[in-house]
């Protein structure tokens, strides 16, 4: 008997990219803007190897993959759950060649890996430190805004080991813990070069902030114009439609 392709809670969304799709639980956690913002900030040149770590449903690697010429993805996710709905979204898409998704903690990615096994890291992490703001009382969906299973820290440290010298890490955070991103991250030597503040509308503050780092490399940050979500409520920005492809 064939395996049905949504399990109950799924639901399939249409990416509006190639003609991909994904597979996603409301009820656990779905992807938000923020991963898409991070597919389309980061920079992936032909023939390179990515590692997306926290992956979730998949949706980092499964953009990247239909963006770039990159040679191979691979997604990291700790809840067996989520890793299972990205599998099934990369066969879905027909991607199993080129996207690979491994169960695992972040904390253990180098050893998993070993290091400098890549050229690009990604990562949309939970965002908010695990005593501060409202617990989802639902697990999937608190580990995924919370620093319950790793911390900011566990992620820049990882993603530096992971990386090869002279190579790429790209993040998407609140610019509340953007100090401590920044601290972090030249603690690790991966020095901060590119830096854009994303606002929700244009008379509204950055709600979130994307940002490369590179291995090894001498400081020089370029803070990159803004990129505003909506001209007004409900109405994308033509930055959203032409280089992002939302």
């Amino acid at each position: 008997m064939t395996e049905p392709l949504l399990r109950e809670g799924e639901r399939l969304d249409d990416l509006q990219r190639n003609h991909y799709r994904i597979i996603q639980n409301p009820d656990k956690f779905c992807f938000g803007m923020d991963a898409v913002l991070l597919s389309g900030f980061a920079r992936v040149s032909e023939g390179e190897t990515v590692l997306d770590l926290g992956t979730g449903t998949g949706i980092i690697p499964i953009l990247l993959e239909g963006k770039t010429k990159g040679r191979h993805f691979t997604g990291l996710e700790i809840q067996e759950e989520s890793a299972d709905m990205a599998r099934r979204s990369v066969r879905l898409n027909g991607q199993q060649e080129k996207i690979e998704i491994v169960t695992g903690d972040i904390k253990d990615a180098s050893n998993r890996f070993g290091a400098s096994s890549f050229d690009v890291v990604t990562s949309n992490p939970p965002y908010m430190i695990h005593s501060r703001g409202l617990v989802n009382p639902e697990m999937p969906k608190a580990i995924a805004r919370h620093e319950i299973l790793c911390t900011l820290e566990d992620v820049i440290r990882e993603g530096a080991k992971v990386l090869r010298p002279g190579k790429r890490f790209y993040l998407v955070h609140r610019p509340f813990r953007l100090v401590q991103i920044i601290s972090l991250m030249t603690k690790y030597k991966l020095e901060p070069k590119r830096m854009k503040f994303v606002h929700p509308l244009p008379d509204r503050e950055p709600n979130m902030v994307l940002i490369e780092g590179v291995k090894g490399a001498g400081a020089h940050l370029k803070v990159e114009p803004p990129l505003i979500i909506c001209t007004k409520p409900g109405v994308y920005s033509d930055e959203i439609y032409d280089i992002y492809g939302y």
